[in-house]
């Protein structure tokens, strides 16, 4: 990748090359064997479980019809989201990390890094809307009820994979051939390698506005959620204590439901800024103080980032009955029955 590197000199007795017939091409990992085999099963198992768990909250909210709500919907399009990253980018991440090569060329980086962009996107912006909907279902209960429908849920949806797709394919493509890109892009030091990350004001501008504004956002919305929650409690509580009135069943159940969904999901979000706080700070960082080896450390920073994908479902299997039921019938073969999809799973799911 002729835009993406500087001539090396010199070369070192022992050292290979990702493409030995070029000048420019960057050195192959020198790590031990031992320690390249322990990276690809620790990777290789992330990809596994990511794939795995994303597919099996796939399949339980599309299959069964007890979950078929708006913000499952949500999670069913967050986890195809997560999916993807699991079955395409975390495979060719995992190659290029180990042995610091990229073999693909140049136009297999730039999409690679178009959907890489994609995914994050989509991620984050997914979360906002999570956050939007849990902040309405907890703090305005009786406008969410009806106003809220599955169809107005995959109408936002569909617009934000859209706006994904755009400002991913569009950020990089449309300064395709490299030659323009390198105006914009900080990119590996060498050829053979596809680390392509924004620089400069762009690249803290993008930050900020991709994840920090964003990241604010929800943080805000889920101290005021459960601010709110602990109002009603607090409320409901000294009013039965006056009273003595019976706390209604059915509502009590509907309260837990939504404040245990509400919990959940504060926990996706901020596993999610947790494992993204450290990359997109490194960037800002970069752009402020250039460091040798940067590269590196931003490869490494990106798996903490995938890793999030790997998270979501085993939260879900932790917190929630509904998914160790799920995962049950499906081991046993439940779900190929007739009828199967009426089942009643349990009743601690998001609603």
């Amino acid at each position: 990748m002729d835009s993406l590197g500087i001539n090396m000199t010199g070369d070192s007795a022992g050292t290979q090359y990702c493409f030995p017939h070029l000048e420019r091409s960057c050195p192959q990992s020198q790590t031990f064997i031992i320690i390249k085999a322990a990276m690809y099963m620790f990777m290789a198992f992330s990809i596994l479980m990511t794939v795995c768990g994303n597919l099996l909250v796939i399949i339980s909210i599309s299959h069964f019809k007890q979950l078929h709500s708006p913000t499952n919907l949500l999670v069913l399009s967050l986890a195809c989201i997560d999916w993807f990253l699991g079955a395409v980018i975390m495979p060719g991440s995992m190659i290029r990390t180990v042995e610091n090569c990229w073999y693909y060329g140049e136009a297999a980086c730039i999409i690679f890094s178009s959907f890489d962009m994609m995914m994050s996107i989509a991620s984050i912006l997914h979360l906002c809307l999570i956050s939007v909907d849990r902040y309405c279902a907890i703090c305005k209960p009786f406008w969410y009820r009806s106003s809220v429908t599955m169809q107005k849920v995959a109408c936002v949806i569909v617009i934000i994979w859209t706006f994904s797709f755009g400002f991913g394919f569009g950020v990089f493509l449309s300064n395709f051939p490299l030659a323009d890109l390198e105006e914009f892009v900080m990119a590996s030091p060498c050829v053979g390698n596809c680390v392509l990350v924004i620089k400069g004001e762009w690249g803290v501008g993008s930050a900020v506005l991709s994840f920090f504004v964003p990241g604010i956002v929800m943080t805000s919305l889920y101290l005021k959620i459960f601010y709110v929650a602990r109002s009603h409690a607090r409320k409901i509580n000294d009013s039965l204590a006056l009273t003595g009135a019976v706390y209604n069943h059915k509502d009590h159940m509907s309260e837990q439901r939504e404040k245990k969904a509400a919990k959940t999901l504060g926990i996706v979000m901020g596993v999610f800024l947790l494992c993204w706080l450290p990359f997109f700070l490194t960037v800002i960082i970069e752009t402020l103080h250039h460091f040798p080896n940067i590269f590196f450390v931003l490869d490494l920073l990106l798996w903490l980032g995938y890793l999030n994908s790997t998270c979501n479902p085993l939260i879900y299997g932790f917190f929630y009955s509904w998914f160790q039921t799920v995962f049950k019938m499906i081991i046993s073969g439940k779900v190929f029955h007739s009828g199967s999809s009426s089942f009643n799973i349990g009743t601690d799911h998001f609603k």
